[in-house]
């Protein structure tokens, strides 16, 4: 049986049943669509459960020379990502937003172990990335990372935290979660990931000449409030007390700053 499909019969025996199955999903607030996501993204959390670390500096490394010496667990990660061929995914729900990020980091990280050992996703490119020519099948089309990205996940949603979602395998990006996206988990995973950013030097440094931020604030400085106001604001709904007083006194933006070396556990 298909690890996917395995996780779903077990979701659903061990179900009570003394009610109807529907009556049973709602009283447990559980539905059909947040079963079926879970079984559908539980091989990618075993990989991931598997395969990230968190450092003692709060950075959650990806051990992708052991992913690689895995044959098995590359065929997994490689039937994760196949499952996505046929998928509808044109819904702007939560069931959505997390398929997609689950798949951009999935192939993400599949990326970086067909080209590993490397120092950086970047490495072999003068100017930008590898977005645009890693390409993956969904729903029956090919869509590219930047696609993804730049098409998809921050047009229909437009929510911000799709930052925090997304990881580019870099030390500087947010970090890699240790667990798949799930609908039914989703608004919470995501105030967490952005509150974790935020309040890391990688997110926010304060200085007595100002605040050093990531440069993902400057890049998508239109999907935060388009102004540098805007970037203040969203900093301070994510900020822990102390740090929203730091960010209050002095909210002047000094400079932006991103480490491109890779998220790895070597």
């Amino acid at each position: 049986m298909q690890p996917a499909r395995a996780l779903l019969a077990a979701l659903l025996i061990t179900m009570p049943l003394a009610l109807p199955a529907m009556a049973r999903e709602s009283e447990a607030g559980i539905t059909r669509d947040t079963v079926m996501a879970k079984a559908q993204h539980a091989p990618w959390t075993a990989l991931l459960s598997k395969y990230v670390h968190t450092s003692p500096d709060g950075v959650n490394r990806f051990d992708y020379g052991a992913l690689k010496a895995s044959a098995a667990d590359r065929a997994a990660l490689d039937a994760y990502i196949a499952g996505f061929e046929t998928m509808d995914l044109s819904g702007d729900n939560k069931a959505a937003f997390a398929a997609w990020a689950n798949l951009y980091n999935a192939v993400t990280v599949r990326y970086i172990v067909s080209k590993y050992p490397v120092g950086s996703i970047k490495d072999g490119y003068l100017f930008g990335g590898p977005w645009k020519k890693v390409k993956v099948m969904v729903g029956g089309r090919e869509v590219s990372l930047d696609d993804i990205e730049h098409k998809i996940l921050r047009p229909t949603f437009h929510d911000p935290r799709v930052h925090y979602a997304i990881n580019c395998a870099a030390i500087s990006c947010p970090n890699l979660r240790d667990n798949a996206w799930e609908p039914a988990t989703l608004d919470g995973d995501l105030d967490a990931a952005a509150r974790a950013y935020v309040n890391d030097p990688r997110g926010v440094t304060v200085t007595d000449g100002g605040l050093i931020l990531s440069t993902i604030y400057d890049w998508f400085k239109a999907d935060f409030g388009d102004s540098r106001q805007g970037v203040i604001d969203h900093l301070l709904k994510y900020a822990d007390k102390g740090l929203a007083q730091q960010i209050s006194a002095n909210p002047k933006i000094r400079s932006y700053t991103y480490d491109w070396s890779l998220n790895d556990t070597e």
